[in-house]
């Protein structure tokens, strides 16, 4: 009989979790596994048959009271056998206590609801390409915009509005990573946005794009897209919206972004109490 063994993956077992995300059309980014796994190390599982790796899941638990699930894959001459099931409840062992939430792709939406989730909203995918979104973002202003390479206590105090638990350990490697670029902005000495643009398998993606207006979104996705070399002004740029945050939507068909995936925001628990109104882009759809 085959043996089949869960247990925590390495860094590199992370990336192959990561590249097969890719394949199945999630587009990761080039530097993912390494700010992902650094979170909760012990919280990506493997699922091995006889030793080979043919299942994989996150199970991120940031604090005591808040874990976020994702990267649920089977490799596809495997699915329907139970192994991934099987890895499932692994991971919600691993949270066990905590209210838990995913971004459950349309195909497993009523799998998540027979595990106890709850739809909270969805969550749009928006793409476009760099020359397109700045030829309608004409002459922003950028005295308020300073780079943005290390984690301040006003950056954690601000993040801590828009995300359901700390996160220090996450964002000090989203932050730094080498492809990663981030810009705040400032008035009065206080933060009012900040967005980080990353690299992925095709094209770019933006999260978080955090912002106390539309304008100052504009004003963050100007000074970002800026830095995307002029070589690649035509590849696509994508930006995961959250549905309740209207003036998000009005931003996306001002740009004429075009809607090409969607989630659903779904929690074991309860939805928590942060403002979605600031929510422009979500950080990611795997970590949340």
């Amino acid at each position: 009989m085959p043996d089949y063994t869960i247990r925590p993956l390495t860094a590199a077992e992370v990336q192959y979790a990561v590249d097969w995300a890719g394949r199945e059309g999630w587009n990761p980014g080039a530097h993912d596994a390494e700010c992902f796994r650094t979170t909760d190390p012990g919280g990506f599982l493997g699922g091995f048959l006889d030793g080979e790796m043919i299942a994989s899941v996150s199970a991120v638990n940031y604090d005591d009271t808040f874990a976020f699930l994702g990267f649920y894959i089977v490799r596809p001459e495997f699915r329907g056998s139970g192994h991934g099931l099987e890895i499932a409840q692994h991971a919600l062992a691993h949270c066990k206590g905590r209210n838990m939430g995913l971004d459950g792709v349309v195909e497993q939406q009523d799998n998540y609801r027979k595990s106890g989730f709850t739809f909270a909203y969805n969550n749009y995918r928006f793409a476009g390409t760099k020359n397109g979104m700045l030829n309608r973002l004409r002459n922003r202003p950028m005295d308020q915009i300073t780079p943005l390479i290390s984690l301040s206590d006003t950056l954690k105090a601000y993040d801590r509005k828009l995300f359901p638990a700390p996160r220090d350990q996450f964002l000090q490697g989203w932050l730094s990573a080498g492809s990663h670029v981030s810009n705040t902005y400032t008035e009065n000495g206080q933060i009012k946005g900040y967005a980080t643009l990353r690299l992925c398998q095709a094209g770019y993606k933006i999260g978080p794009l955090f912002a106390d207006s539309t304008d100052i979104a504009r004003d963050l996705l100007a000074s970002i897209l800026t830095t995307i070399p002029e070589s690649h002004r035509e590849h696509d740029v994508f930006v995961d919206m959250p549905q309740p945050n209207s003036a998000a939507f009005a931003l996306a068909d001002e740009l004429g972004l075009e809607k090409v995936f969607e989630t659903a925001r779904m929690y074991s628990d309860h939805a928590p109490d942060i403002d979605l109104s600031r929510i422009y882009g979500v950080t990611t759809f795997e970590l949340g």
